[in-house]
């Protein structure tokens, strides 16, 4: 899928995501990258060969103080190539595709992954 594609996907899904989690997106960017590099994935995972959907990248939301108000917006990172290639259908990139948005963006909140499955996310 060429990546302007993929950035309207990333969109949609966006719209679709319940109201309690876009609402949370003040000061917070969605990046789409191809890939994640190997060091990252040794850095946040600890296996290189691990599989990464997407990364929050920032301050969580309930660690935030006034000091982090000048900050750059934190970002969530979307990596289309494991996406895509592990969820070849359509249906079922744009279902993974709004899990993973959920899941970062969850991890911006703050919150555990518990409370992610509330949601009906897992």
């Amino acid at each position: 899928m060429r990546r302007r594609d993929f950035e309207m996907l990333v969109e949609r899904c966006l719209g679709r995501i319940p109201c309690r989690f876009r609402e949370a997106m003040t000061n917070v960017a969605v990046v789409v990258d191809d890939w994640p590099d190997s060091a990252l994935m040794e850095e946040v995972t600890g296996d290189p060969d691990e599989v990464l959907y997407g990364l929050f990248d920032g301050v969580a939301l309930p660690d935030r103080s006034l000091d982090d108000s000048g900050d750059l917006p934190a970002l969530i990172r979307i990596y289309q190539g494991p996406l895509e290639e592990d969820f070849p259908g359509r249906k079922e990139l744009e279902y993974e595709v709004e899990v993973t948005l959920v899941h970062e963006i969850a991890h911006f909140m703050g919150l555990d992954e518990e409370a992610i499955r509330e949601y009906g996310y897992e």
